[in-house]
């Protein structure tokens, strides 16, 4: 006999699966098994790719880098209780960085919450605004009939899909469920070959992409709309004033609007290889006050975070500045953008002496702060430009948050390369899974994710990969400077005695990464010189890569 929790799981998951979801993460757990039993059929058949991890915080990280690799969301499965809490920070990461993702978080059935049964907490609205939507699906019955809860999983199927892409972010399936929690029947996999039959047989005539036409049927009024804010006015952008671009990370749509004009691009804008990309455009903003200073106007795209030059340009008075509503929304932190709206017209055109003056400018003082090689020792910049070789255009770069992504911005190559970072909060956490992520989007490619060795502890339980998950390339970059040095730049490390800053902030550590490396089955490389680091990245499968850095 079928378990209703099982008819809804079964239709459910194979109508995501028919209609695109290839990737499914799933966390064990009673209360979802259901939904777990599903997955497994489908993944048996060949129809998803299913992703085994033990924590749901690396596992929602893992589904993020999914995302933000691919544009699509992948399905994350958990059971209830503290399980779902543990999504919240890829959750938050998603939100404000517009990536897709679904999230079905398996719950108690209405009766059973709030009497204190195990492992149940209020989990509708346990996400507040940074979900989408989060729909609270009321537990099957007996009484509910196949066809019932068939149609029930069709429109959820299209509502999420529909609503995570189309507003560029995570949307919350809870879907309570009572005993029986599972059964081998119906089977997933044999839904899904039906499904997709119906689909050939109803249209036989046109080649269709999953998910293609999943936005009509979809009746929910939360589905549909954009992340952010979007503007259908017109924007009058006047050229003959002293013009320069800022990309962001996400901000690839500034190549359309840089022609001619200088282009402060982050690592990762997507935009950094384009001529009009200024390498080193971060000394001459620190330097060189007489030229900033002349910067009449200003267009944002993506999200800019990674320096206070950056900051105080946008907000300089007087400066005109417009943002594009982009994935993470309108960058706007002075007050004093203007949204750029759909209808564009430029007036006047560019300076190309002002953009030679920029890249001649950047280009001198870069020169002047290379910082001088030690014979046996690799410093920040040889790590960054050693990453960045050993990439080439089709491996990606992934970067983890606070200072390596910063020199990233000083010394990374104007090169064509596909690289990623965890901008929306701009957290550490999850950096690892989402890299992992990242890396079961790219079969074939070696994946590097730079990053330092607090970053790489916080997520060191990501390393914990599921045996049928081992057949990507994967290098974990740690450049070791033992601790954060990043916080060495705030203004309390000038008014606090060094030992109480060391303790506070700098938070050193003295964890073996070989051990830790080798405990979850991973390759470890020690890269003390140029040579060995060379060689390193030339590895293949899973490797941590430890470069010791000074201070």
């Amino acid at each position: 006999m079928s378990a209703p929790a099982q008819v809804l799981a079964a239709n459910l998951l194979a109508q995501l699966a028919a209609n695109g979801v290839d990737h499914v993460f799933l966390a064990p757990g009673a209360r979802s098994q259901a939904l777990a039993v599903a997955a497994g059929q489908l993944a048996e058949a060949g129809h998803i790719q299913l992703h085994v991890r033990l924590d749901e915080r690396s596992l929602g990280f893992q589904a993020l880098g999914v995302g933000l690799a691919s544009g699509f969301p992948a399905a994350v499965i958990t059971t209830s209780g503290t399980a779902v809490a543990n999504l919240h920070p890829a959750v938050l990461e998603a939100h404000h960085s517009g990536i897709p993702m679904i999230l079905l978080t398996a719950d108690r059935p209405s009766e059973l919450r709030g009497v204190g049964a195990n492992q149940t907490t209020n989990q509708v609205g346990i996400f507040a605004d940074a979900v989408v939507d989060c729909i609270d699906v009321p537990a099957p019955a007996e009484t509910d009939t196949h066809a019932d809860l068939d149609a029930r999983a069709e429109s959820l199927a299209e509502c999420v899909i529909v609503g995570s892409i189309s507003q560029g972010g995570p949307v919350q399936v809870n879907l309570g469920f009572r005993e029986p929690l599972s059964s081998v029947e119906p089977n997933a996999a044999r839904i899904f070959d039906t499904l997709i039959a119906e689909q050939l047989e109803a249209d036989s005539n046109a080649v269709t992409t999953p998910g293609d036409d999943i936005g009509d049927a979809c009746t929910d009024p939360n589905c549909g709309g954009n992340h952010g804010h979007s503007s259908l006015e017109r924007t009058v952008i006047d050229l003959s004033l002293k013009t320069v671009v800022i990309a962001g990370d996400g901000g690839y749509l500034a190549q359309w609007y840089s022609t001619g004009i200088p282009l402060f691009a982050e690592p990762s804008s997507g935009v950094r290889h384009l001529p009009e990309s200024v390498p080193g455009y971060l000394f001459a903003l620190k330097e060189r006050p007489d030229l900033v200073q002349q910067v009449q106007q200003v267009l944002v795209f993506g999200k800019p975070t990674l320096s206070r030059p950056i900051q105080a340009l946008i907000k300089r008075p007087g400066v005109r500045v417009f943002s594009d509503p982009g994935r993470h929304g309108v960058f706007n932190p002075g007050h004093n953008a203007h949204v750029l709206g759909d209808d564009v017209e430029f007036l006047g055109d560019s300076d190309e002496a002002w953009l030679e003056q920029w890249k001649a400018t950047a280009k001198e003082l870069s020169k002047a702060a290379v910082p001088a090689s030690v014979p046996g020792r690799v410093n920040r910049r040889e790590l960054v430009a050693a990453v960045y070789s050993a990439a080439g255009k089709l491996n990606p770069i992934v970067l983890g948050a606070s200072r390596l992504i910063r020199e990233a911005d000083h010394w990374a190559p104007a090169k064509e390369r596909k690289v990623y970072a965890n901008r929306g909060l701009a957290g550490i956490d999850g950096t690892i899974a989402t890299a992992t992520g990242i890396a079961l989007t790219h079969p074939g490619s070696t994946v590097r994710v730079l990053l330092g060795d607090l970053t790489f502890l916080h997520d060191a339980g990501s390393l914990a990969i599921d045996a049928h998950d081992t057949h990507f390339n994967l290098q974990v970059v740690v450049g070791n400077d033992n601790g954060g040095t990043i916080f060495q730049g705030l203004e309390v490390a000038k008014t606090v005695p060094d030992a109480e800053f060391t303790r506070l902030f700098r938070t050193p550590q003295k964890v073996d990464f070989a051990l830790l490396a080798r405990a979850y089955g991973w390759q470890y490389v020690l890269a003390t010189s140029q040579d060995d680091l060379k060689a390193a990245l030339k590895l293949k499968g899973r490797v941590v890569i430890e470069v010791p850095l000074e201070g």
